[in-house]
């Protein structure tokens, strides 16, 4: 039995529900008209949505395109299944981390795999890295790899000319390397294994059935691959054929069950065993579009918000008359955020094109610099554009709240009240947060480095160029009001009366309007500056560094230990100090979890140190750098939590762990790397065991060049020539310059939003100024003397907001408070700022004193 209440529950639902609809149609109905009614105002809204819309989709396209696609197989390319070992760390709740050295695996891996179900042959590979001269120069063009004939299969290669190797001194080339070469069968090629030349004849030259486009073939006879290859019963990874009519999905099922710990590749995947770079460029590609894409995001929102903000004001009067006339504070905030959730649907919309645009354009410059792979395809799927249009609309939405909480709050007389004059103060909520965050960033930025060790204390000082930055836009109106105050103590004509007159009155639209360019000072000052910060600091620490006499460099893929010894046998020379690079990464528990680091780390001779290298040792001994050891920066040290006599788990280049014990902290962590191991332990646990350079300690003019005609691929310069060798060079720059030249041109797009926005809203004022008596010239004046104050305002205020967090960084890397600001960059920094500015307020203001201002005085706002 259902009772009255329930029944008349049961009846109004249904009236309820559609009187739901019929409220939200009214809202979508109001908020489009408005739009439609005020289409300048909503068009700034539009701007700053769709270019926001369209990087945000770049970098999900390319955040998709480093985790779904790959490069297609070349040598591999006949090998429906490639064996290799895992080439990553695994890190639990996070992307597991590459090595940067080959994993190996053994040898009687080939014999497991033979016997699996579907697998027509298998054949274990190896590569040598070889150099090819050309007379008495290094050939250029791809990398070239040597490896055993009996690999050959898996492209395939088939003979155009010749034999295949017969003895230790044959070798077959690929058909594009025999012709750079300048050399046919028959004929003899020198190649360079580490430094070591040799002398091969070429037996016969190969064509692999598809292009070599990021690398060159030379194949050996089986065994003296293996010599070359130094690693006794390993291979690189196992081709395997399958037989008719297998799957080769089900046969790598088959063969990763039949042969635990290891990992099958398919597809485009292959290419990650044929050369290592390929997989370490789509972990790159991740990480930077993942980073890149957070704080875009974040920007987004800010500037959305910003701009709302700004159109909110300039409709002061229509929402105090909607007030008046008695319309709630609910129905105003509704109207809002409707308006901003078409406004931000509509923009993300028109952004999705050219943001898919945007990510081919990165795409071409990421490949250009070296990051991605020639061949590297670009993955295009609906969801980078439905993340970005969500991401838009709920900014939008965000950005209407915030600016409409004010105008719905305020009661109807006071509605009416601020039409006529601008409110001064700012909400205690706004005004309480703002001053709260300045103290907050000044504290993350100056105290951090002081207390707190490591790199905590650079992250730290490096986020708080962004809190501040967001209390700058809180505070936006007393700090614009402060500085056109300041400035209205300077005498002059009417014109800048005006313009200091106008600007105290208008803080609100004018900081709204400014905050962007704000932002754009504050942060291509923080980026560019910590940039040369940290440069500068890493070639002071190795100019001062490098004590050796000499350095042999390579043109090579490096220098044979070998060498070190001989150069040890010259006359004259004291000390050879072997130095080998790598990757590695510390490991160390963080309360119930794991904490990683990749870092960068050299492998040294300790009994050389002393005279080839100066890493200001601040506590321990690098002479006990020898077995399971290691030594930190300081900066690393203090991130791990250890110090002398503790211990760290290394995990080298090829993944091999080693519960090292801390030697030493040393200052110079930038100049040579923030780890160093034993030489002996870094040369085993690499690819091709080679040094990257030696330092020689002698006695003046000694002359090595009589030792080292025999390398003619190794180099002899002076150390002091050479001091910014030890940093690596992997295109990060490069990429890190892009990306901030993609995030500074969205905020000049901003800027310019804003600026035209604000500026082309005050045709009725300046029609007013001129019917009082102003000459048009002296209105042009004003607002030059106007753009001068925002300019003004943006520079020092940003330059203000950056400072504390490049000074916090500049004494956490190098405990100096004075970071390395390059005058002419500083200067190019204010006149761009002056350049974006100075048109957005001049030509709106040029289009708004056209029409007469009898016509215009009387035009709606």
């Amino acid at each position: 039995m259902v009772s009255r209440k329930s029944k008349a529950r049961a009846v109004n639902l249904p009236k309820a529900k559609k009187k739901v609809r019929t409220l939200s149609r009214q809202n979508l109905s109001l908020a489009w008209s408005t739009i439609r009614g005020r289409k300048g105002g909503f068009a700034a809204v539009l701007i700053a949505v769709a270019v926001g819309s369209a990087v945000i989709t770049a970098c999900g396209v390319l955040l998709e395109t480093g985790a779904g696609s790959g490069v297609p197989a070349e040598r591999y390319h006949d090998a429906a299944v490639v064996v290799g070992a895992y080439q990553a760390m695994p890190v639990e709740g996070d992307t597991d981390l590459r090595l940067s050295e080959r994993v190996r695996l053994p040898a009687d891996t080939v014999a497991k795999v033979v016997a699996v179900k579907g697998v027509k042959s298998a054949v274990g590979d190896v590569s040598v890295r070889t150099t090819v001269l050309k007379g008495n120069s290094v050939l250029d063009g791809p990398s070239v790899y040597g490896h055993g004939w009996s690999a050959s299969v898996l492209a395939p290669f088939t003979l155009r000319s010749g034999t295949q190797p017969q003895s230790a001194n044959d070798v077959v080339l690929d058909t594009d390397l025999a012709k750079r070469a300048g050399v046919a069968e028959g004929g003899t090629v020198t190649l360079v294994i580490g430094s070591t030349p040799g002398s091969y004849r070429v037996s016969g030259v190969a064509e692999p059935a598809v292009s070599l486009d990021r690398q060159s073939a030379v194949f050996f006879t089986d065994d003296q691959a293996a010599r070359l290859h130094g690693e006794p019963g390993k291979i690189d990874a196992v081709g395997v054929l399958a037989a008719n009519g297998a799957d080769a999905g089900d046969l790598a099922d088959r063969i990763k069950k039949a042969v635990p710990g290891m990992v099958t590749y398919t597809g485009d995947d292959r290419s990650d065993v044929e050369t290592l770079d390929v997989g370490q460029m789509r972990s790159f590609v991740i990480e930077v579009a993942s980073a890149f894409g957070a704080t875009m995001i974040l920007l987004v929102i800010i500037v959305v918000a910003g701009t709302l903000a700004l159109s909110v004001q300039q409709r002061r009067r229509e929402l105090a008359l909607l007030r008046a006339v008695g319309a709630t504070p609910r129905q105003v905030l509704r109207m809002i955020g409707g308006e901003a959730v078409l406004v931000g649907g509509i923009g993300a919309v028109l952004g999705a094109i050219p943001g898919v645009l945007l990510a081919i354009l990165l795409h071409a410059v990421f490949t250009a610099a070296g990051v991605l792979p020639s061949g590297f395809s670009l993955v295009v799927t609906p969801l980078p554009v439905l993340f970005a249009l969500l991401t838009c609309v709920l900014a939008a939405r965000l950005g209407g709240w915030l600016a409409a909480r004010r105008a719905a709050k305020v009661s109807a007389v006071e509605a009416l009240g601020d039409v006529a004059v601008e409110p001064k103060k700012l909400g205690w909520f706004r005004l309480s947060l703002g001053l709260l965050l300045v103290p907050a960033g000044l504290a993350v930025a100056i105290v951090l480095p002081i207390v707190l060790p490591g790199e905590s204390a650079i992250d730290g000082a490096a986020g708080s160029a962004l809190i501040l930055v967001i209390a700058v836009a809180l505070l936006g109106p007393r700090l614009f009001g402060g500085v056109a105050t300041l400035l209205g103590r300077h005498p002059g004509g009417v014109t800048r009366f005006l313009a200091i007159a106008n600007s105290r009155a208008r803080a609100r639209r004018l900081s709204a309007a400014t905050t962007p360019l704000i932002m754009g000072v504050t942060m291509a000052s923080a980026q560019l500056f910590s940039g040369t910060t940290l440069a500068a600091t890493a070639h002071d620490q190795a100019a001062d560094g490098v004590i050796a006499d000499h350095m042999v460099t390579s043109d090579s893929a490096g220098i044979s230990p070998d060498l070190a010894g001989a150069l040890r046998g010259v006359p004259g020379v004291r000390t050879v100090g072997p130095v080998a690079r790598t990757s590695v990464i510390l490991t160390w528990p963080d309360g119930d979890s794991i904490q990683y680091r990749v870092s960068t780390a050299q492998g040294v001779d300790p009994a050389a140190v002393p005279d080839t290298m100066n890493l200001d040792v601040l506590r321990g001994n690098l002479s006990g750098l020898t077995g399971s050891t290691v030594a930190l920066s300081r900066l690393v040290a203090g991130t791990v939590g250890v110090d002398v006599g503790g211990s760290v788990d290394v995990h080298l280049g090829d993944g091999t762990v080693e519960k090292a014990k801390v030697v030493a902290v040393y200052e110079n962590g930038l100049g040579f790397g923030d780890v160093t191991l034993p030489h002996d332990v870094v040369v085993a646990h690499t690819t091709d065991h080679l040094d990257q350079w030696l330092l020689v300690h002698s006695d003046r003019g000694v002359n090595l060049s009589a030792v080292l005609k025999a390398y003619p691929t190794v180099r002899v310069r002076d150390a002091a020539a050479v001091t910014a060798a030890p940093t690596d060079d992997t295109g990060d720059g490069a990429i890190s310059l892009v990306l901030n030249a993609v995030l500074l041109g969205y905020l000049a797009i901003a800027v310019v939003n804003t600026l035209v926005m604000a500026t082309i809203s005050r045709v009725r004022e300046f029609a007013l100024l001129r019917l009082v008596g102003t000459r048009t010239s002296q209105v042009q004046s004003m607002m030059r003397q106007e753009t001068g104050i925002i300019v003004i305002c943006a520079v020092v205020v940003g330059t203000i907001a950056a400072l504390p967090s490049l000074i916090g960084m500049s004494y956490a890397i190098r405990h100096s408070v004075f970071p390395s600001v390059p005058p002419l960059i500083y200067i190019g920094i204010v006149i761009v700022a002056a350049v974006i500015a100075w048109p957005a307020v001049m030509l709106p203001t040029r289009l708004a004193l056209r029409p007469p201002a009898v016509e215009a005085i009387a035009r709606p706002e």
